[in-house]
Parts: C-alpha cells; structure tokens; sequence
C-alpha cells in the first residue's frame, strides 16, 4: 500500500521537463515552452514568421533566462540578419560582442556537391559544436532545413543525414530549433523532420476579406498535454505575440465591492446601488441614444475615484470626445493631463481583430488601469466574421475578468425592437455581466429616451423603463409616469402635467367655491338664530312681565279683601 503511493506521488511530482520561450503566450498554449533538450519544427511558409520565431526565442532565452545560444543560417548572412531584426529592438551585435550569442552563415552550393559526390554533415556538426562550445549555448536554431539539404536530390541520404543532425542535437543536449518550409502535402519539403521532432509547431499566414491574419498551430508535442486549436499570433515592433483562443478554465476571482456608474437614477436602478467590480457591462442601442454620454459617465466617476481608465474609441477623435462631453458638465480633460485617463481612437479597419486585442493586452500591462470602455464594440464586426468576432470577445472578456478589470461596451444596434432588443452581434450578450439598453421612445411627433436594465448577473434590479434627459447638467432620470394607455415620455408627460394642473385648479376653484357656500350658510344660519334667539328673549320678557304682573295683582288683592254688605 505505502508502495503504491509513493509511486502515485512520484506521478504528481513528474513534470516534463521544458524550455520556456519567454515568447508573450505561446508558453501558455505550450504549458512550458519547447521539449528541454529536443528538437522543435518550426514549419510554413514565406513570410510566415519562423525566422523570426526562432530568433526572438534565442534572444529570450539571452536576456530572460541566462541561457546563450547559438543561431545558423543557412539562406541570410549575419549582417542581413542583424539589420533585420534591429527594427524590432533586437540588438544583436551587442549580444554577439557581449559572447552570449554566436550568428553564423553557412553557404551550400549545389555545384561543389555534385563535384565532390558526397554529402554529409560531418563538416556542419565540427562548425556547430564550435559554436556551442565557445558560449556555452543552451539554444540552437537552424534557418532553414531546406537550404541545408537543397543540393541534396538523394532521398535515402537526405532521411539518414536529417536523423544523424536530430540525433546529434539530442545528444548535445540543447534544445533546437529547426525552421523549414511548408511542402505541397507534407508540412516540410522533405516530408520527414515532422516525424522525427519531439515538437512541432505550423505557422499560416492568411488574407481574408483583405485583412490579414496569422495562425500558429501546435501539430504534435511529444510528452506533453498542449492546446490543439489555431491560435492568432501577431508581429509587431515587440516581436511575435501569440493570443490564446480563451481560458482554459473558468477560475478567476471575483469582488463584491459596487461601483457607481457615475449616473445616480442609473445607479438607483440597480438594487446593490451600482455594479459589481470586475464585471464587465454592456450598454446597447440604436444611434443617438447617448451610448458614448453613459460610457463618459463611468469613466469620468471612476477618473474621480483615483482610478486609471482606458477609454478606446472607435468613432471619435479624443479632442472631439473631450470637447463634447464638456457640453454637459463633464471634464475629461483634467484626468487625461494628470494621467488617470487614457483615450484611444482609431478606425476599426486600421488593424485585424488580434492586433486591437494585442494593443488592448499591452495597454493594460503597461497602464494598469482598474476600468476599460470600448466606445462602441459593434464596430468591430466590419474587421471579421461573426465567428472570429465573438471569438475575439471571449478571449477580451476573459483577460479583463482575470485581471479584474471593470469594463463597460457599448453597441449600436441595427434596429429597434419594440419587445427585447438585440445587438448587431448577439453572441456578446451572453457573455456580459449586466446588460443595460437605451432605445427611443417616440411620441406625437416627438422623439425621447429611455433606459432599462435586461439582465445583471448576481444582482436585482428595476423592471421599469425610465426616461432620460440629457442637459447642460449631464444626464437626469425622470420618475415615471404613467397614463391611461402605459409611460407618459415627453409632450405626454407634460400634457398629462398641465392636466393635472388644471384638474387641480377646478377641483380647487369648487372647495373654495364649497367653502364660501358654507360661509354663507353659515352667516344665514347664525342670523336665524339670532332672530329666533330675540324671539324667545321677547317672549321670554313677555311672559315674565305677564308673571309679574299677576303677582302684583294677587299682591294688590290680599291687602285689600272686600267688605260683606249689610
């Protein structure tokens, strides 16, 4: 029993040994890097990239992890190969002066094979095992195969020779690079070295819709778990950047501090009092619905907070953001100059959907922003399919989530539904946290705007749709107001306002003209009793007179009784 846990630990503990590229996302896709001490195919076609591949793996490795190495080529002198790279901040004559990297340029002329009627590569290990062992190289990368073999017409040679040069590096002990062209049915022209690589790896370079896209391709990898799908990877003045498709797991952290949305009605809508941090927020509708007011809202109370905001827009130049915004109180210039704001604008079709992304990528590494907009997201859907678009915003979503970034889209819809509207690209939705729309709500010959919550994961919210104005003051969130036929918006509110008023007058104008009534009343009510009060005092007086004169009468005939007669 003790025996079969120490196996089953010594299984857990088992990690496949392997050389991290330092290559921005092909060790995630790689989950390491390249086979430690093994060769690694790098095929496809021109233009393709694997040179460069190759080279900014060497020079990684140099700067990142103190591992030299050695590059031979076998198509580009060293010069043209120095003078290549140096637009992308590769310096290699000073890593070559500093005697941590040895470029070398071996020339193969078919004419002085055919003349000796031999070939190996004898001559090839002698010059590579120089190299290596003058820089005490961990890394060597061959560009490319095919030059080395071209004068090469012998099949059965070309196969011995091709396992002796993999067999030699494997015994070597560095991890190699070899480049080759992709052949017509086989991933190289010589149709072997795929088979015989522990790693293999295909690089694509396509134009679609006259946009250009790359793909990077993990055939086989010998020994280890990797990713399987075509990856974009992009060049740019950094090298090559690869871009994992998405996530691969669902595990990233969540907070349940409430941000404010910077609109107070808004934020009233919301049960919580504002929206989750690290939630990511869709605002959809049609055009002039004030999508960009709401997204320069948000920006601007997180600006207020101290918080760093990356605010890329698609449709606007940052002045023309600036200026209008100002328009209603807002001042997002004061947050671009002290550095917590940052804006930028560009056409959609400038770049393909993994350059925006890759830019985006950088940016947030470089700025460390807490919230991110995207003014509007719709408009990337011109730049690829719908597929490669919701591709694209599941990879963006999740690199936001994961690094608990904020982030607020906005999208303009095509049409207005009357019902549940819908974004130009309705896959988004399911992918946001909370889902806010704003849409028209047209009156007599009038046109307003209204705003209501569809969904917000994790918290309640208002089911009402409320009207909005937009002033000099920003934006305000009208009560709602309701009539005999549903929401009263606009004229009708007011109307059913004057109404009221006048409602109220009339029903005032009949209590006062009641009260006065009464009054009236009243006085008539008082002075007959004031009448009928003097009538019974009259006869009240009256009768007491009556009364005393009956006394004085008996009074009278008392003293005087008469005489009897005689």
């Amino acid at each position: 029993m003790a025996k079969k846990k120490s196996i089953d630990t010594e299984k857990e503990n088992f990690l496949f040994p392997k050389t991290p590229t330092g290559i921005d996302g092909l060790d995630e896709i790689t989950e390491g890097g390249f086979p430690k001490g093994r060769p690694t195919l790098i095929c496809g076609g021109a233009g393709c990239g694997e040179t460069l591949l190759s080279m900014q793996f060497l020079i990684k490795g140099i700067t990142e992890f103190d591992e030299n190495g050695v590059f031979m080529s076998f198509e580009e002198p060293s010069k043209d190969l120095s003078l290549n790279v140096r637009s992308l901040g590769f310096d290699l004559e000073k890593l070559k002066s500093d005697k941590k990297l040895v470029v070398d340029y071996v020339r193969v002329e078919r004419s002085e094979i055919e003349e000796a009627g031999e070939y190996d590569l004898d001559g090839l290990f002698v010059r590579l095992s120089h190299a290596i062992d003058t820089v005490k190289a961990k890394r060597v990368v061959l560009d490319t195969i095919e030059s080395l073999f071209s004068g090469l017409d012998n099949q059965a040679i070309l196969r011995a020779e091709l396992r002796r040069l993999f067999h030699w590096l494997k015994e070597k002990g560095v991890t190699a690079v070899i480049t080759g062209e992709r052949g017509e049915a086989t991933l190289t022209r010589q149709g072997l070295e795929e088979y015989v690589s522990d790693c293999v790896i295909l690089l694509d370079h396509r134009v679609i819709q006259q946009v250009s896209t790359r793909r990077l391709r993990i055939i086989k990898y010998r020994g280890s778990t990797h990713g399987t799908n075509e990856y974009p990877f992009l060049i740019d003045e950094d090298g090559i950047s690869v871009l994992p498709i998405t996530s691969l797991k669902l595990n990233n952290d969540v907070s349940s501090e409430i941000v404010s949305t910077g609109v107070p009605g808004l934020d009233h809508m919301f049960f919580g009092g504002g929206i989750y941090r690290g939630s990511n927020i869709l605002v959809s509708g049609t055009a002039g619905t004030a999508k960009t007011t709401v997204a320069a809202y948000f920006a601007n109370q997180q600006c207020s907070k101290n918080e760093k905001t990356l605010y890329f827009a698609f449709e606007e130049s940052p002045q023309q953001l600036i200026r209008n915004m100002q328009s209603i109180g807002i001042d997002l210039e004061q947050y671009t100059n002290n550095g917590l704001l940052q804006i930028h604008s560009s056409r959609p079709s400038l770049n393909g959907l993994e350059l925006h992304l890759l830019k985006l990528k950088k940016l947030i590494k470089e700025f460390q922003p807490t919230t991110v907009i995207i003014d509007p997201i719709s408009n990337l859907i011109s730049v690829g399919s719908d597929h490669e678009v919701r591709s694209m915003l599941v990879r963006l979503i999740d690199m936001l989530k994961f690094n608990n970034i904020t982030a607020l889209f906005t999208s303009l819809n095509k049409h207005e539904l009357i019902t549940r509207p819908e974004l130009a690209e309705d896959s988004v939705t399911s992918l946001v946290d909370t889902w806010i729309t704003v849409r028209d709500l047209e009156g007599i010959g009038e046109r307003n705007r209204g705003i209501f919550i569809v969904k917000s994961r994790g918290m309640g919210h208002s089911n009402q749709v409320r009207e909005f104005i937009i002033t000099g003051k920003g934006i305000e969130l009208l009560e709602v107001e309701l009539g005999p036929d549903g929401i009263l918006t606009g004229a009708a509110r007011k109307s059913n306002a004057l109404n009221k008023k006048v409602s109220q007058l009339k029903l005032q104008n009949e209590l006062d003209r009641k009260d006065r009534e009464i009054v009236r009343m009243q006085q008539v009510l008082d002075a007959n009793i004031a009448a009928l009060r003097n009538k019974f005092e009259s006869a009240v007086e009256e009768l007491s007179i009556l009364r005393s004169s009956e006394d004085a009468y008996s009074k009278a005939t008392a003293d005087n009784p008469k005489k009897p007669k005689k």
